[in-house]
């Protein structure tokens, strides 16, 4: 009887065409073009488990997937399989782990990433927000130090969102320059849905002095939604890292 063996891939993909990594029942997803190729090259079925869930327009620079398959891969997999995608998809690693990984339940942080530039660039255009004012940086990360001395996000959180808690481990919350724009640069062991989307909104809300240090405090005392700033758009976020003890699942 043929051995299950767990193979994982290192991906990435801009999200702008697809209704997110998950597959559904409408629209086009990330999830649903890696299955249908996989199934080809494979000569099998396969379902395959990413390290999370992105909306749909969100992009992904790093992230890891994995599924079950009781043969080796074929030879040259990742030629083949890249050739197979869309342009917008491609496969970077694939490897072997132990059974007991799970791409999803054995990360230990994630880091998102989303970027803003203020000089008009219509090569950006599909992957960045462009600021029509310039905000305070200092303020902005003011901000994120009050962020990081919390636990509890539920005001950065989508109503009904499928999480049992809202408590989240914030490890990093910072805004880089980068030539012509910033970067918000986030790190935890967990995200709510919406949260990172509906943080940098209410940052730059602090950044064009519409929203005060204090007034934030009261946001994030309130636990609703309703209180923090509006989400922006899903085109200028990345995941950008996953973490793992690698040496404890790789073969």
């Amino acid at each position: 009887m043929p051995h299950k063996v767990r193979y994982v891939l290192e991906i990435a993909y801009d999200g702008t065409e697809y209704h997110g990594w998950q597959s559904q029942l409408n629209g086009t997803t990330v999830q649903e073009a890696l299955e249908l190729q996989l199934a080809k090259i494979l000569g099998a079925k396969i379902n395959i488990m990413g390290c999370g869930r992105t909306d749909a327009g969100v992009h992904a620079s790093h992230f890891i997937l994995h599924f079950d398959y009781d043969n080796d891969l074929p030879d040259r997999f990742k030629f083949r399989i890249n050739r197979m995608l869309p342009s917008d998809i491609a496969v970077y690693e694939a490897f072997e782990v132990t059974d007991n990984f799970h791409s999803r339940f054995s990360a230990t942080y994630r880091k998102y990433i989303y970027k803003t530039h203020f000089r008009k660039n219509p090569f950006q255009e599909g992957g960045s927000l462009f600021l029509f004012q310039m905000p305070s940086v200092d303020k902005m990360n003011e901000a994120c130090r009050l962020l990081l001395r919390q636990d509890d996000f539920a005001s950065f959180c989508k109503r009904n969102a499928d999480g049992k808690t809202t408590i989240c481990d914030l490890m990093l919350a910072e805004w880089v320059e980068v030539e012509y724009g910033f970067e918000f640069h986030v790190k935890a062991n967990r995200f709510l849905r919406n949260m990172v989307r509906a943080l940098v909104g209410t940052l730059l809300d602090v950044g064009y002095g519409t929203l005060s240090l204090e007034q934030l405090e009261q946001i994030i005392k309130d636990k609703k939604r309703s209180s923090s700033g509006k989400s922006v758009a899903a085109r200028g976020l990345y995941l950008e890292e996953i973490g793992y003890n690698w040496d404890e699942y790789r073969k």
